[in-house]
């Protein structure tokens, strides 16, 4: 299904984000240190935002290859909160400060569920519609490249599978793209919002992360 990169795709995303019911952080959230993801829409097109198709499409980017954790690993924009910082406002200055997207607070769509991960955050995914056409400028010191991945790719239907691992007993989540197998927490996550698309809310909290990220 190929969603038009225009206001009714804003509004019914919006819609379905306003429909979705946000569970609240569980029991062992006072432990992890609080972290924000956006799940930044954009016009699909290469990196620089040239060659529009015309669709619908969120950024994903690389971590640079030095980073002291997850280095070169798949992500969506996104880092720790701040003192007295909102999910929502942890996730826009993220968003500006790796891939040079300046957004205002308005351009918030909705808020997802929150994420627990193995190496002690809890990630809070928040949905932004990025109505500028300019082009991005990931920081090098944390992005080694930014990719314009189109909803259609998200909601094929073999999109993501499931597998198992002896060290746990939770399903590890894969998101399949363009050949490339992308993990929990960004293949989750995705995931989510992926359901939400379709007027399902789906839980993700318990989807499972492979070992190399348990760090």
């Amino acid at each position: 299904m190929i969603r038009p990169f225009d206001d009714a795709t804003r509004r019914n995303i919006a819609k379905l984000c306003a429909a979705f019911a946000r569970l609240p952080a569980g029991e062992a959230a006072p432990a992890l240190k609080r972290a924000a993801v956006a799940i930044a829409l954009v016009a699909a097109g290469d990196a620089s935002g040239a060659n529009a198709s015309g669709a619908t499409a969120l950024l994903l980017t690389r971590r640079a290859a030095d980073l002291r954790a997850h280095g070169s690993q798949w992500a969506l924009p996104g880092g720790r909160c701040d003192a007295g910082e909102t999910p929502a406002q942890a996730a826009l200055r993220e968003l500006h400060e790796e891939v040079g997207l300046g957004l205002a607070p308005d351009a918030v769509l909705g808020v997802l569920d929150d994420y627990p991960t193995r190496s002690g955050y809890l990630i809070t995914q928040v949905v932004v519609w990025a109505a500028t056409s300019a082009a991005l400028s990931p920081n090098p010191a944390e992005v080694a490249s930014v990719h314009r991945i189109a909803l259609s790719d998200i909601e094929r239907a073999d999109a993501f599978d499931f597998t198992a691992i002896p060290e746990s007993d939770r399903r590890v989540i894969r998101f399949h793209l363009a050949g490339q197998l992308i993990h929990a927490p960004t293949a989750a996550l995705i995931y989510q919002f992926r359901e939400v698309l379709a007027g399902r809310a789906t839980r993700v909290a318990e989807l499972e992360q492979p070992v190399f990220a348990w760090k």
